[in-house]
């Protein structure tokens, strides 16, 4: 049976959510295997915006040039420096500290604080799916996320790591609720293209800066991690995501990356021989029922202003 236009709009915003979310949550892995050859956040956050900046000005060309009056394009460029810049570097840092794992589930924090920052700024009310979801899926995350720290660890550096990757959460919600009004004005490819262009000229402006070309001599495997990083976990995700923000809004897209930290797990128990417990496992499953329960009735996600006003 064929679905309705408007169904299939939504499902199609779900599946891109959902893929840009796991492209995503690679990054995580690429970071902490990229540490194990020595190099600095700054460099390896440089050489990913390096990479990755030919495939924006492509964008950017093929999307056009939109008409926005002086007051947009400052906000746009703030938000590339917010979003891709400063929480980039944040949670670049935070890694340092912690796990691949824990700071997943620590950056997805960021759809309950979307959630809090909607209903108080945007009066977007919070329906009982959205609740439903949030308590399935942060009951399983919590169960992670205490697991994690019962393995051990100088609490110090977790608490700092923690610290640091939770304020790229927040400047993370940010950019979705202020970005998603900017996806719908400009299309998702012209907005995700020009915020990403002025995020990689202020990290390689500060780069530069503070650190010079010097700092770019690293190991061979640093550069071919920072390049597949670049392609596959940060222009293809970007691009998903802001199809996904256009489709369905800014709530049920951070609801749909709570299924980033289970692919984190899995993929660090694979990389870097993170340990899975039964008590991650049970976390997980949660986290899946709260992930089928904002699918089965897509339709709900309709009504966003999130994404019109």
């Amino acid at each position: 049976m064929i679905l309705p236009n408007n169904r299939r709009h939504i499902y199609i915003g779900v599946i891109y959510a959902i893929l840009g979310s796991i492209a995503f949550s690679g990054k995580t892995i690429i970071i902490k295997l990229a540490y194990q050859h020595g190099v600095e956040a700054m460099t390896l956050l440089a050489l990913r915006m390096i990479f990755a900046l030919p495939f924006f000005l492509l964008m950017a060309y093929f999307s056009g040039f939109p008409k926005l009056s002086r007051r947009d394009w400052l906000i746009i460029t703030g938000l590339g420096f917010l979003g891709y810049c400063l929480g980039s570097y944040l949670d670049f840092i935070g890694l340092q500290y912690i796990s691949a794992g824990l700071g997943r589930l620590i950056l997805y924090l960021h759809p309950s604080l979307v959630l809090l920052m909607s209903a108080v700024f945007l009066k977007q009310p919070i329906r009982a799916q959205h609740w439903l979801s949030l308590g399935l899926s942060y009951c399983g995350i919590a169960l992670v996320f205490h697991d994690s720290i019962a393995l051990g660890g100088a609490w110090d550096k977790i608490l700092l790591g923690s610290g640091l990757v939770f304020t790229s959460a927040v400047i993370y919600a940010i950019y979705l609720l202020t970005g998603s009004r900017y996806v719908q004005k400009m299309g998702s490819m012209s907005f995700t293209a020009y915020a990403s262009i002025f995020a990689s000229f202020f990290v390689i402006c500060n780069f530069l800066g503070f650190h010079g070309t010097t700092a770019l001599i690293v190991p061979g495997e640093v550069y071919r991690l920072a390049l597949i990083m670049a392609i596959f976990s940060t222009v293809l995700p970007l691009w998903l995501l802001a199809e996904g923000l256009k489709r369905i809004g800014a709530n049920q897209v951070s609801l749909l990356g709570c299924i980033g930290p289970l692919s984190t797990m899995v993929l660090g128990q694979v990389f870097l021989l993170e340990p899975i417990s039964l008590t991650q496992i049970f976390g997980a499953v949660l986290v899946l029922a709260g992930m089928i329960v904002i699918s089965i009735k897509p339709h709900a996600a309709v009504n966003s202003s999130l994404i019109t006003k």
